[in-house]
């Protein structure tokens, strides 16, 4: 019975910190909307994780791009398909590789560092120096990551797209041989606003969970330097399963026929 009893105990560890995560979430954006909105907390969260992400974004949509391209060449030129990698670029990065990627970036850089900054202040009690001052947690430090990721996931996503494509159009160009014009035409032909609102959504949902989950552990993390390290290795792992695992659902939300 031993095996059973072991599935057992990671079966109800999972439900109980799935609930927990959930009683988190609601509990921060119940305080958030039910009270004070620390504007210049939200601004600079805003920054952080719009702003400066925009870099290691960037260069990954590029490059993305740039692969896909090269890629979809060789295969579609053994069924003499060239003229369909306009398409596949654009539709790739807008529904799948923008958000996916965007989100998995942006989990490794400020998932993490959410995560750190409060296991720290957990750990030297500064969180609890917060509620001696009348000031609740999770309005002041929680629910403006959780806003501001969910507002500027999209927006980077927006970003990535665009350069995600100029990246494919770089390549295309320069070295397959399409015509500047005819590649745009292409990129355009068949890319509908399904393909760019799910895409955004996506985003969204993926800017939330980054958040959460960095939230979620540094807020509940204990025990020194080593505890927040664990935290944070946490947060960065149990985001990126989730982008995959949300990835999925809403992607059948969208396209299931």
């Amino acid at each position: 019975m031993n095996p059973l009893a072991a599935i057992g105990r990671a079966t109800l560890a999972l439900l109980g910190t799935t609930g927990a995560v959930v009683a988190f979430a609601l509990q921060a954006v119940l305080a958030g909307f039910g009270g004070r909105i620390y504007w210049r907390q939200l601004g600079r969260q805003i920054l952080e994780m719009g702003y400066f992400s925009l870099p290691v974004v960037g260069l990954t949509a590029i490059f993305t791009g740039m692969v896909l391209a090269l890629q979809s060449y060789t295969g579609f030129s053994r069924f003499e398909a060239q003229n369909a990698i306009p398409t596949i670029v654009v539709l790739s990065m807008t529904r799948e590789l923008g958000p996916v990627l965007a989100g998995l970036m942006v989990a490794g850089r400020v998932g993490a560092a959410i995560a750190a900054e409060l296991g720290t202040m957990r750990v030297t009690e500064q969180i609890d120096a917060l509620t001696t001052l009348a000031t609740d947690p999770l309005r002041y430090l929680v629910f403006p990551r959780l806003l501001a990721g969910t507002l500027m996931l999209p927006l980077l996503v927006i970003v990535a797209d665009i350069i995600g494509v100029m990246g494919g159009w770089l390549v295309s160009v320069y070295k397959l041989g399409f015509g500047p014009i005819e590649y745009i035409n292409r990129t355009f032909e068949f890319l509908e606003t399904q393909d760019v609102v799910s895409g955004l959504v996506k985003a969204a949902v993926f800017g939330f969970i980054v958040t959460l989950m960095g939230c979620y552990q540094g807020y509940r993390s204990k025990g020194g330097a080593q505890g927040v390290g664990m935290a944070t290795t946490r947060a960065v792992v149990s985001a990126s399963i989730l982008i995959l695992i949300a990835n999925y659902f809403v992607t059948e939300l969208f396209f299931a026929r």
